[in-house]
């Protein structure tokens, strides 16, 4: 997953071209919508907080590497303590009030100091806020540009890179706990409580991260149970057009050969394979 920056979703950017239309309003002498709109919007709220953590790194700084680094890491640990349901709301209702004073596209048009460094911001909260994998390039680009912001000079790419490759690497079984926490909550909701099969699935895909071996034996394991099951369910079925799709799965079920590795979307498909046997097994 790659994230993309988005400019109506921004918040450093929102206040800003806000804090500018004031200024436009107030020298073509009328009353500007925009100044209510940030004092309701930016006092006491989750997007005033978001607000003051996009401050923290666009604002001028002079720095260390290392510190500007641990300010970044530190910021972006704050904001994954937001409150992402209020802060979405508040986003909505902001732009929706917005576009009732003005033309959307000419309010974007604005040009924003540090929009570049506005757009790193983003883009790494929204890396960092994620349950999804997210490609490590976009997260060492973004952090190379607030990096060089804020120290005021030159970075090494290569370094960044090794250290968010390590910091990639020491999350790795943090990330398949919330890639479990992910299907449970995905299966939970297509299907209801999963099965004891589907558990023990997830409970090994869990316990056997740093086993790969282990883990595509258990895979093929699964595989082979799965389809002699089907195999023998599929007798039991009447219609004609099922028991065809039904064989038509069975064909299509091959277990990991030995280049393979098990990725997420094999125990997708092996918890999927799993709520068919159960669906059959529950037809009288």
């Amino acid at each position: 997953m790659k994230i993309k920056h988005n400019k109506y979703k921004n918040t450093g950017i929102l206040f800003e071209l806000l804090l500018r239309q004031v200024t436009s309003d107030t020298i073509s002498g009328k009353d500007s919508a925009s100044l209510p709109l940030i004092k309701k919007y930016f006092s006491k709220s989750e997007l005033a907080k978001e607000y003051k953590l996009y401050q923290t790194l666009t604002a001028n700084k002079a720095v260390s590497e290392g510190k500007a680094e641990s300010l970044i890491n530190t910021i972006l640990e704050i904001h994954s303590r937001l409150n992402r349901t209020a802060l979405r709301k508040e986003k909505y209702n902001l732009i929706k009030e917005i576009k009732a004073h003005y033309n959307l596209e000419e309010f974007f048009k604005a040009k924003v100091n540090n929009y570049k460094q506005h757009a790193a911001v983003y883009t790494l909260m929204e890396a960092y806020g994620t349950l999804e994998f997210v490609d490590p390039t976009s997260v060492i680009d973004n952090k190379v540009t607030l990096l060089e912001h804020i120290t005021r000079k030159e970075v090494n790419k290569e370094e960044v890179r090794d250290r968010v490759m390590e910091e990639y690497s020491e999350m790795d079984k943090g990330t398949r706990l919330l890639a479990y926490k992910m299907l449970i909550e995905k299966f939970n909701e297509k299907y209801g409580d999963l099965t004891l099969d589907q558990k023990s699935v997830l409970k090994e895909f869990i316990n056997n991260v740093s086993s790969t071996t282990k883990l595509k034996d258990f895979v093929n394991n699964n595989i082979d149970g799965i389809k002699k099951q089907l195999t023998k369910l599929v007798e039991k079925v009447e219609d004609n057009t099922i028991k065809i799709k039904i064989n038509e799965v069975v064909n299509l079920i091959k277990p990991l050969d030995k280049n393979q590795s098990v990725k997420d979307d094999d125990i997708i498909t092996l918890l999927t394979y799993h709520q068919l046997v159960a669906e059959l097994k529950s037809v009288k």
